[in-house]
C-alpha cells in the first residue's frame, strides 16, 4: 500500500506589491523626518526676493526684524537698547555669523541702528537672508 503525503510543498513565492507599498512608505516617511530636521531660529517674516547661496553654518544667531517694528535675537524680544547686550554672549566666537532676517515692510532706519548694535556688539560677519526667486 502506498501512502500519500497529507500535505503538498510549495515553492515560496516572492510578492513585489507589497514590498513596493512598503517603500513608498519609507521614502514618504524619510522625507517627512528630513523635512522637520531644519531647524531655523527665526521668524516668519516677508524676506526681500534675491539671489544667495545655502547657509552651511552649524548654529546661526538670527537677528529678526518684523514689519511693525520688532526685534527679536533667536525668536527673543529684545529692544534697540539691550540688543547689544543681548547679542553679546551669542557671538562669543569671532568667526560666528549673524544672520539678518528683516521684512521687506521693516523700516530701513531700525534695520540699520539693529545692524550697528549687532557690529558693537561684535558681530563682524553679517548675512542677509533673502527669499530665493
Amino acid at each position: 500500500m502506498k501512502l500519500r503525503k497529507s500535505r503538498t510543498v510549495q515553492k515560496g513565492r516572492i510578492e513585489i506589491i507589497p514590498m513596493i507599498d512598503v517603500m513608498f512608505f519609507l521614502l514618504a516617511t524619510f522625507m517627512l523626518a528630513s523635512l522637520s530636521m531644519q531647524n531655523l531660529d527665526s521668524l516668519q517674516v516677508n524676506l526681500p526676493e534675491g539671489e544667495a547661496e545655502k547657509l552651511s553654518t552649524e548654529k546661526p544667531v538670527t537677528l529678526t526684524l518684523t514689519k511693525d517694528s520688532k526685534i527679536y535675537i533667536n525668536q527673543t524680544v529684545v529692544t534697540l537698547d539691550s540688543l547689544a547686550a543681548t547679542l553679546k554672549p551669542l557671538l562669543a566666537d569671532s568667526k560666528q555669523k549673524l544672520i539678518v532676517s528683516a521684512d521687506n515692510e521693516a523700516p530701513q532706519g531700525l534695520v540699520v541702528q539693529a545692524m550697528l548694535r549687532a557690529r558693537a556688539a561684535g558681530a563682524q560677519q553679517f548675512l542677509i537672508a533673502v527669499k530665493h526667486k
